[in-house]
């Protein structure tokens, strides 16, 4: 009697990332005919996934917030795995230990990945290959993987990937797979377009705020209106007869409004009667500002670096150039407002929502909630921006929290102003440098600073040039709350000592990229004690800049600025063209020339740079973060003004240094330094030397 199957029972494989595939048979004898292609799948590792039917979906491992690893850690697969990149399913994935760190920050998602997940389509590649071989009982030497198929030359035999699955499934996971050579790459350094560039400007859900799940209730929070201040009674009788609102719990000083919808559960939200009391101080930035100056006259003993005597140069040296910038408080102003999904029990929690952090996101949860963490799911949607607010996961444990409390699935949505008072502030920070200089010479170098948190520690690239250098770092205790915003750390350094050393260069009478090559070529043949960055890749930035911004030509009407700053093992130099207009600058062409190695997706790449430069004009031109009495006085972007068409660069030229070195941090390193290179077109165009942020408080605007 001849056997008969059903579609669902001939052939299953699953993978075990690391330790190869589980095949089971239910019919070994079952007619091709029978075969339900849906069900024959080829799973090597937790990334790739070949089904019968030749449908291949590729795993975005790592949170995308728009700095492109949906498009791009998929395409390192692709371009090892020989498939047609158009046919290409991609998922970004769940949480999963298979998928090891899962976190977006740092710009260190494809740095951190690029040979593995070169391993991961390699080893998939050598196995359909080897079941092609297998199949036509042929070497396996003869076979070529090309655009999803596998081709013999010399029969010209050809099959899909999805009509080898099932033999690839059976067979040995290679453990030290051939990489191609990168004259073979096909995709990487080229153009590929985003894999939801269709999906975003059709406007279809992709993101957290569009999730929508059965007996699901939208809530709005209502939280403390100042930091220092903490919830001290409410009354929710006037909130419960909104129509529409179901619910309302206390949370440790917020209160949460659930209700069928957004609006009903603002409306909810407003009518709160709740009494809030003081218990610590009101800060406020203007004395936030004093405190810093008073402390930055007494230079700290907390040196990150003491080269030489800086002291005995400034006592013999012909001037002493001594100037303080300041670097405002600054929001994350993510386009997509926070929002999370959980439904929790006293077991387990089913989580969704945009996080940089997955793994955080469960392991507080957990701990919070007492849940064991296998029992908790976290799902990562697309994001609407991050800059690293999403680093933090208050938004996150609020909506487990509340769903906990109310015993049902909630959606927690913030709005605008929620954003703006309380988010996690790029920090408040000011700078004093100081320069002894000769006629001809620098002599020695004095960098300190005092920043509301830890203190901001960061040598300028002229330590390990200079025999004088010193550098120190103080912190100041607020209880206005700081976090990680785009290039940590480098986003604020860069600004005061690109423009000091812009100042250093017209002290000196020295062409600033003319001074700059000096430095690096010091650097490189005579460094001093220890150097903390590649003067070689500093050199490639700064003269492909000169060269595609023709520096040292000089056009009626335009000012020309430069800087060039390094982070996350990148290098970025830039040039920037202004006009003035009204007495007002405008950005006419930025030129920047990077340094970071391998580039993956040369229009991701462009992407990257550009928005970052239009990121870092945006906030060194118009806002900043003012708190009065505790609470934030730019609420909203009427008061927190971003950049307009009319004010951004009518160009922006990318050049990327020609590099086989493997990929370094791409999403930040542009941004820090245009802050300095148009502070130094202006002070070229008006001889006024702006020394705080933001630039247009500067101008009658």
């Amino acid at each position: 009697m001849e056997s008969q199957i059903s579609r669902r029972s001939f052939i299953k494989v699953s993978a075990i990332a690391g330790s190869g595939m589980l095949l089971s048979f239910s019919f070994l004898n079952a007619k091709e005919r029978d075969v339900d292609l849906e069900e024959i799948i080829f799973n090597p590792n937790a990334y790739i996934k070949i089904n019968g039917d030749n449908t291949i979906t590729l795993m975005a491992p790592n949170p995308e917030i728009g700095q492109g690893v949906k498009t791009s850690l998929p395409l390192i697969i692709a371009e090892e795995l020989c498939v047609d990149w158009e046919k290409i399913i991609v998922e970004l994935a769940p949480l999963d230990s298979n998928y090891g760190r899962q976190t977006a920050g740092g710009s260190g998602s494809v740095r951190s990945r690029f040979i593995p997940l070169r391993e991961v389509g390699a080893t998939a590649r050598e196995m359909l290959i080897s079941a092609a071989a297998k199949k036509w009982n042929v070497a396996k030497e003869d076979c070529k993987a090309e655009n999803g198929t596998v081709i013999h030359k010399a029969s010209g035999k050809v099959a899909t990937y999805g009509e080898l699955a099932a033999i690839a499934a059976t067979l040995e996971v290679p453990t030290n797979p051939k990489l191609k050579d990168s004259a073979e790459f096909k995709y990487l350094g080229n153009r590929v377009q985003d894999v939801d560039a269709k999906a975003i400007t059709q406007g279809k859900p992709l993101y957290g705020i569009d999730t929508r799940k059965e007996g699901m209730l939208f809530a709005m929070v209502a939280r403390s209106p100042a930091y220092g201040k903490k919830l001290a009674s409410f009354d929710d009788t006037k909130a419960l007869k909104i129509n529409g609102v179901k619910k309302v719990v206390k949370l440790e000083n917020s209160v949460a409004v659930l209700a069928t919808s957004t609006w009903a559960a603002s409306k909810g939200r407003d009518a709160l009667v709740i009494k809030w009391d003081t218990t610590a101080k009101l800060e406020n930035t203007v004395d936030h500002i004093n405190d810093f100056a008073v402390l930055l006259q007494k230079e700290s003993d907390n040196h990150s670096r003491n080269d030489g005597d800086f002291d005995a140069q400034a006592n013999k040296a012909l001037e002493v150039l001594d100037a303080s910038y300041l670097v405002q408080t600054l929001s994350h102003g993510q386009m997509e407002p926070l929002n999370f999904y959980a439904d929790v029990t006293e077991s387990k929690a089913d989580l969704y929502g945009p996080t940089q952090v997955p793994g955080s996101v469960r392991d507080d949860v957990a701990k919070k909630l007492g849940i064991a963490p296998e029992n908790i799911t976290v799902g990562v949607p697309r994001q609407g921006g991050g800059f690293g607010r999403k680093l933090m996961n208050d938004n996150a444990m609020e909506s487990a929290l509340i769903s906990h409390a109310a015993k049902c699935p909630v959606q927690v949505q913030w709005t605008r102003e929620d954003d703006m008072q309380n988010d996690f502030y790029r920090p408040l920070a000011m700078f004093r440098y100081r320069a002894a200089i000769s006629k001809e010479e620098l002599l020695g170098w004095n960098q300190s600073s005092v920043v509301i948190g830890r203190g901001m520690r960061g040598d300028s690239y002229i330590a390990g040039t200079l025999e004088n250098y010193r550098s120190s770092d103080q912190g100041y205790t607020s209880n206005t709350p700081t976090g990680w915003w785009r290039a940590p750390g480098a986003n604020a350094l860069a600004f005061p000592a690109e423009s000091f050393m812009d100042e250093v260069c017209i002290a000196l009478k020295k062409d600033p990229i003319d001074y700059r090559i000096q430095i690096f070529e010091k650097a490189k043949n005579h460094p001093v004690g220890k150097l903390g960055y590649d003067p070689e890749k500093f050199l490639s930035v700064v003269k492909l800049v000169a060269e595609i911004s023709n520096w040292g030509t000089s056009t009626t009407g335009i000012y020309r600025g430069f800087a060039t700053w390094y982070s996350f093992g990148s290098y970025a130099a830039q040039v920037v063209d202004i006009k003035l207009e009204d007495g007002k600058p405008r950005i006419v062409k930025v030129y920047c020339a990077v340094n970071c190695g391998t580039v993956i997706n040369l229009s991701g790449a462009e992407n990257q740079v550009q928005g970052a430069i239009i990121d870092g004009i945006c906030h060194a031109m118009f806002p900043k973060i003012t708190f009065v009495e505790g609470a934030v006085k730019e609420t909203n972007f009427n008061r927190y003004k971003f950049l307009r068409m009319k004010d951004t660069p009518l160009d922006i030229e990318v050049k990327f240094v020609d590099s086989q070195d493997a990929p370094t941090g791409l999403g930040e390193p542009a941004l820090p330094p245009i802050a300095a290179a148009v502070a130094n077109a202006i002070y070229v165009a008006t001889g006024k030397r702006i020394r705080k942020l933001p630039l247009m408080d500067h101008f009658d605007v």
